[in-house]
């Protein structure tokens, strides 16, 4: 029969079974007598050090009142998140997981969704102005204010592949007078190859009321030194996203969210919405044709009570070639809507430019409300062919 022996571990204790098999058990461990381990001698593990090695362990995870150690200054560098600041900008150095590619081993968008996010946090860790929310500043903290998302826009020329390294480039500016612009930069460290562009506009929430507040004047002191001008993606004019009604072509009721799909601000995580977005896309087009760009419009915040609906669109109605849905592009030839396009006069022909002109649809995620429904996002994507080679060396 096992004997059993309880070694305490600081607050907690834990398990150990030693097996004896004879009397003199204790002599053996506590002798010169060796135990051959995959072919070799070993000396035995004695108690008396597990027990001596329990005992001096910290009785606490948290040191000083502070287990993430943030820091209060700004920091130039960070070696564990491959991190550097620029100027006033922030570039961090990844690699794409297996567990962030897609059947086709290219990064999905969620997995790029979650790296602009973690590289804007990481960016507020190293300037230190990060105080312990979800990166609100210390001032924010102070008047119970968090960031919440109004606006993103992401284009994506090409989908990094697994095992790949990243440099992501991030920064703010001022958008408006309370609000603050971010964007991001993606490309290949290898090649300096650009992935992909993308900016967002943030606006303050207070965290109690969950109303939409002014900048603080002590905030804007915080941010103003980090802010620069440069843009990602220059708009004259941010394109506008019509709202979808419930005769949408495409539609997926009763979404619930899961508790995995809060954020530390207690809402559902904005990657979470376009999860539910996506799944309303047809599974040919998702097949044949990649995400090249997408546009989203946040409404209001979606907890984890709401009943969601996802509405989807096609700009264009749709017509299935060879078992393929296409948009109908025959319809706008014949009114005299594409003729003109550089793709046919230059020499590509008809065929050529049917095949490479991208196909959009209009997206609204909605909350179900016994009298009316509540807009959580709308939403645009726009998607191209996938590549069948890849199109520039690596």
């Amino acid at each position: 029969m096992a004997a059993v022996t309880n070694f305490t571990y600081s607050a907690s204790p834990f398990l150990v079974r030693c097996c004896s098999m004879k009397e003199n058990h204790h002599e053996q461990l506590n002798g010169n007598s060796s135990i051959r381990m995959n072919g070799s001698f070993r000396s035995p593990i004695k108690v008396e050090s597990l027990s001596q090695t329990a005992e001096a362990a910290p009785t606490t995870l948290v040191e000083n009142g502070q287990r993430q150690n943030i820091p209060t200054k700004k920091q130039l560098v960070d070696s564990h998140r491959q991190g550097l600041i620029v100027g006033v900008g922030y570039r961090q150095t990844v690699v794409i997981r297996s567990y962030e590619v897609g059947p086709d081993k290219t990064a999905t968008l969620e997995s790029i969704l979650n790296l602009l996010q973690e590289t804007a946090l990481n960016h507020v860790w190293m300037s230190g102005l990060l105080s312990d929310g979800f990166g609100a500043t210390h001032g924010m903290m102070k008047n119970d204010l968090i960031w919440v998302v109004s606006r993103m826009q992401v284009l994506i020329d090409y989908y990094p592949i697994w095992g790949e390294v990243l440099e992501i480039d991030t920064w703010v500016g001022a958008s408006g007078k309370n609000g603050m612009r971010r964007d991001w930069l993606i490309r290949s460290q290898a090649t300096g190859q650009i992935f992909a562009r993308a900016t967002s506009t943030w606006v303050m929430m207070n965290r109690k009321t969950r109303r939409l507040s002014k900048m603080p004047e002590e905030v804007r002191e915080e941010l103003a030194p980090w802010f620069i001008s440069n843009q990602a993606i220059k708009e004259d004019a941010p394109e506008k996203i019509v709202k979808l009604n419930k005769e949408a072509k495409y539609t997926n009721s009763n979404l619930k969210p899961k508790r995995s799909d809060l954020d530390m601000n207690q809402h559902v995580n904005n990657v979470k919405y376009l999860r539910w977005m996506l799944e309303t896309i047809p599974d040919q087009i998702l097949e044949s044709h990649q995400l090249s760009g997408i546009i989203l419009e946040y409404r209001k915040e979606c907890g984890s009570s709401d009943i969601v609906e996802s509405l989807c669109e096609p700009e264009e109605d749709e017509i299935v070639v060879n078992g393929i849905i296409e948009p109908d592009y025959c319809t706008n030839l014949i009114n005299g809507l594409s003729l003109a396009s550089s793709d046919i006069i230059n020499g590509g022909g008809v065929l050529s430019y049917l095949e490479h002109r991208p196909m959009k649809y209009t997206h609204l995620l909605q909350a179900k409300g016994e009298k009316q429904n509540e807009e959580i996002v709308r939403g645009k994507t726009t998607w191209k062919r996938k590549f069948t080679t890849c199109p520039f060396s690596t």
